[in-house]
């Protein structure tokens, strides 16, 4: 195996293949003791992890040793649901020594990188904190790959399910820069007359209006639903709605608080006590500041709630708040002997999950599709990942590559600023440098 080095992996721009968007070059410059791999894919209907390690397992176990040998770790762990069995054999057959696979319960939110460092190595995170606080370093399942591919490609597609009121839903590879309607139109279509884009997963997703956005480095899936959906409909309360609806229907049960995952790791926050501040202004109390430390997983509003009301988007608001005041709770305190106590019997289990949200209607398959989906015209972000947006490194006319780069992290005081590089996602001319997307029409 031909070592890559942290420069490489930064080169070729490779970053958290969902959430955030982290640049990995950073994440693998630490030092852990164990590296995990995030094979949960705890969102339901989506499948593009699952296929992807199915499919390319060497090129994921070679990503992995990669991260290993950078941050120092001699484990490394594959957590995945232990329903793929086919792929945990798979995997069995194939994993050297220091690897091994640790099958998880099916249930939400398990890809939660916080949840699955207490189910694989039982420690905790503390409030605020990341896996390197306690010796870990996570890796999702297309990162990996993308380590593995970095000496020799940049990252210029991207794989992701399309899956929900679609004719055929699919795990498709796409070039980085596509739009949604593509993918969705590759998936044979919507189903319905008013389709509705989730985008990430019903869970933690958003509801994207524009059905021509972009896909990028961090887009995981596309979920179609119709307007009348319950997902989409609490998607579109506004902030006077939730906060009305929440004074006058939130009668203290506390069930939000009794199954946040945040909560059950032992950290400061509980929502049912961060809802009375509808009522009061109550920023900078503790039960306020401590939504700081809520990880949007949105189970209190989707799930947990038996009224019907929207915690998450009271903690989320609260955030923002906190955020412009510049008030953060500094060494919080936090409990982690709770997680020994009561998260094992407070998972949501998915079915149950799928249930309460409606979701069991549509067909719970994603397929790979592994030829890549064509188009004739890309537009590549410049902001694909958490820090600084790239700057332009191609102009309008130029005549560009796939795997060129596109744009890169700016220099600030001398050093390249948080971020990653962007590339061209096909062949073609640069037609447009706006509004932060460069954009290229193919040959």
């Amino acid at each position: 195996m031909p070592e890559i080095t942290v420069n490489e992996i930064l080169e070729a721009g490779v970053v958290g293949a969902g959430g955030a968007g982290f640049p990995t070059h950073v994440k693998l410059a630490g030092e852990a003791d164990t590296l995990l791999l995030n094979a949960a894919e705890c969102e339901p209907l989506l499948h593009k992890d699952k296929e992807v390690l199915r499919t390319f397992a060497d090129d994921v176990l070679e990503g992995m040793a990669t991260g290993m040998k950078l941050v120092g770790a001699e484990r490394g762990i594959v957590g995945i649901k232990e329903k793929y069995q086919d792929v945990i054999d798979l995997l069995r057959s194939k994993l050297p020594r220091g690897m091994e696979v640790a099958p998880l319960r099916d249930a939400y939110p398990a890809g939660d990188e916080f949840i699955l460092v207490y189910d694989v190595l039982r420690r905790v995170i503390p409030p605020g904190g990341i896996p390197l606080n306690v010796g870990a370093v996570v890796l999702n399942v297309e990162t990996a790959m993308n380590v593995a591919r970095a000496a020799d490609r940049p990252v210029t597609e991207k794989y992701l399910t399309v899956a929900g009121d679609v004719a055929e839903p699919v795990t498709l590879r796409v070039p980085v820069g596509a739009t949604l309607a593509q993918c969705v139109a590759a998936a044979g279509g919507p189903t319905v007359s008013d389709p509705n884009y989730i985008v990430g997963g019903v869970m933690m997703g958003y509801l994207e209006e524009d059905h021509d956005a972009l896909v990028d480095k961090t887009t995981g899936g596309v979920i179609v639903l119709p307007g009348d959906h319950v997902v989409v409909r609490r998607r579109r309360r506004d902030w006077q709605q939730i906060a009305r609806i929440g004074r006058s229907a939130c009668d203290q049960c506390s069930f939000c608080t009794e199954l946040c995952p945040r909560w059950l790791l032992g950290h400061p926050i509980e929502p049912h006590r961060a809802m009375r501040s509808l009522g009061f202004n109550l920023v900078g109390e503790a039960n306020v500041v401590g939504t700081q430390f809520c990880s949007e997983c949105n189970l209190c509003s989707l799930y947990s709630c038996p009224e019907d009301i929207d915690p998450k988007s009271v903690c989320t608001e609260n955030k923002r708040k906190l955020a412009a005041e510049k008030k953060r709770w500094e060494n919080p305190p936090f409990n982690p002997q709770r997680p020994e106590m009561h998260l094992e019997n407070r998972k949501a289990p998915m079915q149950r999950l799928m249930t309460k949200l409606g979701l069991r209607r549509f067909r719970n398959v994603g397929p790979l599709n592994d030829n890549l989906l064509p188009t004739g015209r890309v537009g590549i972000k410049l902001k694909q990942h958490l820090g600084a947006p790239c700057e332009p490194a191609v102009s309008v006319g130029q005549t560009v590559k796939k795997g060129q780069s596109g744009g890169r992290p700016p220099v600030v005081d001398g050093k390249p600023a948080l971020g990653a590089p962007v590339h061209a996602s096909i062949d073609g001319t640069v037609t447009a440098v706006e509004d932060g997307v460069v954009w290229i029409d193919g040959k």
